[in-house]
């Protein structure tokens, strides 16, 4: 198998949305026919792109491990037909095929709704004074309590 390498700084619309555009992400695209005959892409795309914790905002690996079916089709007809199938997507067959822009909007269409690092890797942190205050019982039993005592301290 080969696959071909897109370095990450690339993808204009992808990059919106990382913490930095460093690494490279790998791709491998290939035709076959479904069980009717039908034209049909595979596409796999792998690779590691950085995005923002939405919690501590400090960088975030994400893994891309993804593949992709789509059914070549050749006029907006057919296009409309197979995407109210809704089992396969669909893409118009043309000559000028921009395999790069596929890859960059399936990067994007996999990545998470809100992407965080597990909380025991997260740095963020309660401020001190506040932590200092609560303790674990109280916390626990009532979520406000640490609001609460920090109204009246202020």
């Amino acid at each position: 198998m080969h696959y071909d390498k897109i370095p990450v700084s690339e993808f204009t619309r992808l990059r919106d949305l990382l913490f930095d555009d460093g690494g490279v992400v790998t791709y491998q695209i290939s035709g076959y026919s479904d069980k009717n005959n039908k034209p049909c892409l595979h596409l796999e795309v792998k690779g590691e792109i950085h995005l923002r914790c939405q919690r501590c905002l400090d960088k975030l690996t994400h893994v891309i491990d993804l593949q992709a079916f789509f059914r070549l089709v050749k006029n907006e007809a057919e296009l409309d037909q197979v995407n109210d199938d809704d089992t396969m997507d669909a893409i118009l067959a043309t000559s000028d095929l921009d395999v790069f822009d596929l890859v960059e909007e399936e990067i994007i269409l996999s990545l998470p709704i809100s992407s965080c690092h597990p909380d025991d890797e997260c740095k963020i942190h309660l401020p001190e004074s506040i932590e200092s205050n609560v303790d674990d019982q109280s916390h626990s039993a009532h979520p406000f309590a640490t609001l609460a005592k920090f109204k009246k301290t202020n």
